[in-house]
């Protein structure tokens, strides 16, 4: 395995992810809305809602994270490692160098966030910076501005509606349901009680699909994140360190809620027990210990 191979394998499994992610909508809209007798005017309701929803998180939600966080702005001086380190890195990939925030808590951790380059954020926490040696730090700082070179800010954004289009679709067809607003159907009514019931399940069933495959989708981009920073910094084993370091902390981020935990380098509530396999279906990080094995295979 070399890191090339490793980026353009992760590349691709996000096309494929997204690409059955698509169908799914598509598949889920036609069955759904020819069950009631609507046709598949419901995808473009569906779409069109959730991208409106979704605008404010997309320009605005750097700003609110940090809001959450509270976070303060990173100072050169008080914060030299820091500060230098994202200037070379951004000088070495080309990129503006982003604003840098800082969270005062003990726990280590950090995230990257921002619709493109040129308003982009990088924040780590106090607990982070204090504890991780300079070519640690270059790893996991590599590692956010490769979030932020791939646009994956962006690919969540967009995989966000998707899933708001799905739970969208799956809440009007039960609501159609409970208010008895199916419409006269002319053709078989075998065929129809099919489609009801196959419209039923999906409408149960699909909000849950839809997350599992929004959760596989940021695992995904998390591993691609690693080789892209790897790449960059040419020393996998930095950002291996760092992570067997985040794995020794078992401090929650107190600052840290259910919608922001996917923004992390590590899942911010890693001192709860994520280990079994069903619960890790709904974790928004891989493993750390396999993040760790590929970076080191590289």
């Amino acid at each position: 395995m070399n890191i090339r191979s490793q980026i353009r394998a992760n590349i691709a499994r996000t096309y494929i992810l997204m690409t059955a992610f698509t169908a799914f909508i598509v598949l889920a809209a036609y069955v759904m809305g020819n069950a009631l007798g609507y046709g598949n005017s419901w995808l473009f309701l569906a779409v069109v809602i959730s991208v409106a929803a979704s605008f404010g998180s997309y320009y605005f939600g750097d700003r609110i994270v940090l809001a959450m966080s509270g976070a303060r702005p990173a100072d050169r001086k008080r914060d030299f490692d820091f500060f230098t380190v994202a200037e070379n890195l951004a000088i070495a990939s080309g990129m503006p160098k982003p604003n840098l925030y800082v969270i005062e808590d003990t726990a280590m951790n950090a995230f990257a966030a921002g619709r493109d380059p040129e308003h982009a954020v990088v924040c780590a926490t106090s607990g982070l910076l204090s504890r991780l040696e300079r070519r640690e730090l270059e790893g996991v700082i590599a590692h956010e501005l490769s979030h932020i070179k791939n646009y994956d800010t962006r690919l969540m954004a967009v995989v966000a509606v998707l899933v708001g289009s799905v739970a969208f679709l799956a809440d009007m067809f039960l609501r159609s349901l409970w208010w008895g607003g199916q419409r006269d159907r002319d053709d078989d009514r075998g065929l129809g009680g099919v489609l009801l019931i196959a419209g039923l399940i999906l409408a149960i069933l699909s909000p849950l699909i839809a997350t599992l495959i929004q959760l596989a989708i940021s695992r995904r981009r998390e591993f691609l994140a690693d080789a892209t920073g790897a790449d960059l910094t040419r020393y996998p084993e930095g950002l291996a360190r760092a992570l067997v370091k985040l794995t020794w902390d078992r401090e929650v981020l107190e600052a840290a809620t259910n919608a922001t935990a996917h923004l992390y380098i590590v899942n911010p509530f890693k001192g709860k027990d994520f280990s079994a396999w069903f619960a890790g279906m709904f974790d928004t990080h891989p493993p750390i210990a396999e993040r760790v094995r590929i970076l080191r295979a590289l």
